[in-house]
Order: C-alpha cells, then sequence, then structure tokens
C-alpha cells in the first residue's frame, strides 16, 4: 500500500464515522503548494463556507502559501465564514492527512477564532 492509498483508507474510515453523526464537517485538502478548507453541511449536498489559500484577500497577506502560517491563516478565515453562515460546531475532517503541521496549525487556528470541535 503506497502513501496515498494509506491517506484514502484513513479518509474513508474518518467520513464513514462523520456520516453516522449527520454533523456539520470541516473538510480540509492540502497541496505541497496551497491548503483547502470547506464546511460542508451534514449531508454531504452543501458548502456553507469555503476558505483557501488561492483566494486573493488571503493570499495577499501572506509571503508564501505553503507553510504553518498560511494554514494559519485559512484557519481564521473558515472559522469567522463558518459563524456568519450560522455554523458553530463541526466535526473535524482531516481527509486522511496525519494531524500534524498544517492541518494542526488549521485546527488550532480555527478553534482560536470561535469554531467548535
Amino acid at each position: 500500500m503506497d502513501k496515498k492509498q494509506s491517506r484514502m483508507k484513513r479518509a474513508l474510515k474518518l467520513r464513514s464515522k462523520i456520516k453516522s453523526l449527520n454533523a456539520v464537517r470541516l473538510s480540509i485538502h492540502k497541496t505541497s503548494q496551497h491548503i483547502y478548507a470547506q464546511v460542508i453541511s451534514g449531508d454531504g449536498m452543501t458548502t456553507l463556507a469555503s476558505a483557501s489559500t488561492t483566494q486573493s484577500e488571503i493570499k495577499a497577506t501572506l509571503k508564501n502559501t505553503s507553510n504553518i502560517e498560511a494554514a494559519a491563516e485559512v484557519g481564521k478565515w473558515i472559522a469567522q465564514k463558518a459563524i456568519t453562515a450560522g455554523v458553530s460546531e463541526v466535526a473535524f475532517d482531516r481527509s486522511g492527512f496525519k494531524y500534524h503541521g498544517r492541518v494542526k496549525a488549521l485546527a488550532d487556528a480555527a478553534r482560536e477564532a470561535g469554531l467548535k470541535f
């Protein structure tokens, strides 16, 4: 099993648990250059809020889009957008990525900005 297959297996387990809870989820995805975050409704059909390092408002405040500071900035933005959309509690879907580095920075920043998970 290679690295991607391992990640997808972890993601499948995590998403099936979140789906059984029918909870609103904060889903993230990261690439080598960017990080993306979405707040998705409990039924999985609608995106309530989204933020990423590719957005011009966020990109303008950053020197580099692929580091921990960029992930923390995305975490702040997604928390603000989720709260304005009326969501204060989410389940954290890390898409199979290990809770370390940029993933942890995004989660911590979202918690500090008022999102509960």
